[in-house]
């Protein structure tokens, strides 16, 4: 069974059912009896995204994402050592640390990361899938 990576705004998107947000590409990656996971950093980077009223929720974060993950089968990938320093040999890309945990769990775990990040997809040293 294959296994996928949801960057942040694509698990926000999953679980608000946005799914008009995400590409075929991606909804077809999803549906393909695939197993689900996030970073850890996305529930800090929701989090963050709560504290700045970027986004809101009728219920407390934390129940929001533990409810978020129980419904949509998605599974959290730690922060291991390994993903920590991969995520400094990422030459040319970019300087969000977010960003960079995602990538380096990606190519550590070997599993194709679902986003619309057109930075992470034009690094093209990740699978990306949009």
């Amino acid at each position: 069974m294959k296994q996928i990576l949801l960057d942040t705004h694509v698990w926000i998107w999953l679980s608000i059912d946005a799914r008009q947000s995400l590409s075929r590409q991606a909804q077809e990656a999803m549906r393909g009896g695939s197993h689900k996971w996030i970073s850890a950093i996305s529930c800090w980077e929701l989090a963050k995204l709560v504290e700045r009223r970027r986004i809101g929720f009728t219920i407390p974060t934390l129940s929001w994402i533990r409810q978020s993950l129980t419904e949509n089968d998605i599974r959290i990938a730690d922060l291991t050592p390994e993903i920590a320093v991969e995520s400094t040999k990422l030459q040319g890309f970019h300087r969000d640390p977010s960003d960079q945990i995602i990538v380096a769990t990606s190519r550590v775990l070997g599993m194709p990361v679902v986003t619309a990040d057109q930075r992470i997809i034009q690094f093209g040293d990740v699978e990306a899938i949009w």
